[in-house]
């Protein structure tokens, strides 16, 4: 492998799940941004967010980024806010590809609707802000290098497939070994 692949996109995605399973398959490391905050902070993000806010949050997203981003040629899964910020854009276009796991709002909903650990849907209508958030960053993820559709009924397996048949169809240099 000869970059990062760097999966972004929605929360409920499956971009940790896709993630481990490339690492898997290519033998390369993963890191999971979001794993790693809580790792360093010793808390979960919904205690930081409530503890120290969103901005908070993101300056250490940030961090965290560039750090794994640093130690090359893994698997990255960033938080799906991550993107939304250009300097983190621009981190990962230095550094690796971007791919979009591009959900529609219903696959979403089904798996992050019982999470009471996605503190951006604490909401009177956690529905409808997950499909806000959808609409607002929706543009922002399609300026990713590759874009990948993941469906409700997609397997780990199936997903994980498409993601490799896209790196090999528009940047296989990529997945060549040294």
């Amino acid at each position: 492998m000869r970059r990062n692949i760097v999966l972004i996109g929605m929360m409920g995605a499956g971009k940790t799940a896709i993630g481990a399973e490339l690492a898997r398959r290519l033998g390369r490391p993963f890191w999971d941004t979001d794993a790693e905050i809580e790792r360093a902070a010793a808390m979960t993000i919904p205690e930081i967010f409530a503890r120290d806010g969103e901005e908070f949050f993101r300056a250490r997203e940030s961090e965290v980024l560039s750090r794994v981003l640093a130690a090359g040629e893994g698997i990255v899964s960033t938080g799906g806010g991550a993107w939304t910020r250009e300097p983190n854009r621009q981190r990962i276009s230095d550094a690796g590809v971007s791919i979009w796991l591009d959900c529609d709002a219903d696959t979403l909903w089904h798996r992050v609707r019982s999470r009471p650990t996605r503190p951006l849907l604490q909401t009177a209508d956690p529905r409808g802000t997950l499909e806000r958030m959808l609409a607002e960053r929706s543009p922002i993820y399609a300026l990713a290098d590759l874009r990948v559709t993941a469906g409700r009924s997609d397997s780990i397996d199936d997903t994980t497939n498409r993601v490799i048949d896209a790196i090999n169809a528009h940047h296989p240099q990529i997945l060549e070994t040294k």
